[in-house]
């Protein structure tokens, strides 16, 4: 392994509909994958069926504006499309991965200390399968 081709996360964007969020530091896209438990004759070894797929993730960063709390405010089951996208100069390529059909499972509208940089958590489920819009390939 190289380990100079090792992805840097903190050259990671996310976008939200297209506009870049450049306060937000995380990113978390993922499918969890739901199996059935089977039981089968002449075996003690129980067996596994895939029976279904949930989309979730979180983003999180720092508060800037309330933009996104007033839309959701507004209207709870807006829906998103979110673009991850990791660009280490010394990587072997870019990555981006997009999920559509995105809605926000909280909405954070107060949550601060005094003395303390302010940063929110935005979990969100989704229904759209993950697009692989640039895939990282070794040259």
């Amino acid at each position: 392994m190289d380990e100079t081709r090792v992805i840097n996360g903190s050259f990671g964007e996310i976008y939200l509909d297209g506009d870049f969020l450049s306060n937000f530091t995380h990113c978390e896209i993922k499918d969890e994958l739901e199996f059935s438990e089977l039981k089968t004759a002449g075996t003690r070894r129980t067996k596994h069926k895939l029976i279904g797929v949930n989309g979730s993730g979180a983003i999180s960063g720092y508060k800037v504006t309330s933009k996104l709390q007033q839309t959701l405010a507004k209207n709870p089951t807006a829906q998103f499309q979110i673009i991850s996208k990791l660009d280490d100069p010394e990587a072997y390529g870019a990555e981006r991965i997009r999920v559509s059909k995105v809605k926000f499972t909280s909405i954070p509208f107060a949550n601060w200390k005094t003395g303390e940089v302010i940063e929110e958590e935005w979990p969100f489920v989704y229904d759209g399968d993950p697009e692989f819009v640039d895939p990282i390939v070794q040259s």
